[in-house]
């Protein structure tokens, strides 16, 4: 498959067709649109039951979609055909808490205590704002969403612990309104912001300095922030935790499944 083809109207099926064969490894928001996408742990058993803790006790920046037997790359509940070891387009490896590269398999990395776990993403809940007439400025602007971290502190479990990071998009009052309407309706990807408005009340003290491979975007007159939490929060628990090796999708290249966007809505 041809990297022009690659767009919103891919199936999820001939998305990951093209990751896993290496012809696509770039960002996956905007692909397969109207289908979820996950954030992505993966690390060894014996840490799985508190890593599955940390999740039930940290919905809003964990909220769990699935979650693998030991050994077994597929996530049969998203997907018939899904094999973990290739279905992203990047990864992040981990050992001993320290990020140590970033590669775009990990086949040779695969053991057979392996536990994958798949966490709702923001962008099933952005069709829905853009659905709805909502700017979402990073879409629109080409970038990928903005990533801070917060002084909200997780509750822990076992070695999994640390503050939570979160998205940024801005709105107008009246907007922002909509936003926190329509998002409360997902809390399986993330749900209702945690806050809105000023940003050192959450200890953000810069909003141009952006962290994860986020990008920074324009607030206009009269908009504020929102923030919501994000997925990318079990990194920061992860590398807190000093675990061996774990892996975990690079942000903003997440895992894209069969199971639709309206799943997962409350109506």
């Amino acid at each position: 498959m041809s990297s022009d083809t690659i767009g919103p109207l891919i199936s999820p099926a001939a998305l990951r067709g093209s990751i896993r064969s290496g012809e696509y490894s770039g960002l996956s928001g905007g692909l397969a649109r109207g289908f979820v996408q996950c954030n992505v742990v993966i690390l060894p058993e014996r840490y799985a039951a508190e890593f599955l803790a940390f999740c039930q006790l940290n919905p809003k920046p964990c909220p769990l979609l699935a979650m693998g037997t030991p050994g077994d790359p597929t996530l049969p509940t998203l997907g018939d055909d899904i094999d973990i070891r290739s279905d992203v387009s990047a990864y992040r490896v981990f050992e001993n808490g320290v990020p140590t590269e970033e590669v775009a398999d990990i086949a040779h990395l695969w053991r057979s205590d392996f536990v994958t776990f798949a966490l709702g993403c923001s962008f099933s809940f952005e069709e829905a704002l853009e659905d709805a007439g909502l700017d979402v400025r990073h879409n629109s602007l080409g970038l990928t969403n903005p990533m801070f971290t917060t002084n909200i502190e997780t509750v822990a479990a076992g070695p999994f612990r640390g503050e939570m990071v979160v998205t940024m998009r801005p709105f107008t009052p009246a907007g922002a309104i909509r936003a926190i309407q329509i998002t409360s309706r997902y809390p399986g990807v993330h749900g209702a912001p945690v806050h809105f408005g000023d940003p050192a009340a959450i200890g953000i003290t810069d909003l141009t300095e952006v962290e994860f491979g986020g990008d920074a975007v324009p607030i206009h007159d009269g908009e504020v922030p929102v923030f919501w939490a994000c997925g990318v929060t079990p990194q920061v628990a992860l590398a807190n935790a000093n675990l061996p090796i774990c892996i975990t999708h690079k942000p903003a290249h997440m895992l894209v499944t069969d199971k639709r966007n309206a799943e997962l809505a409350i109506l």
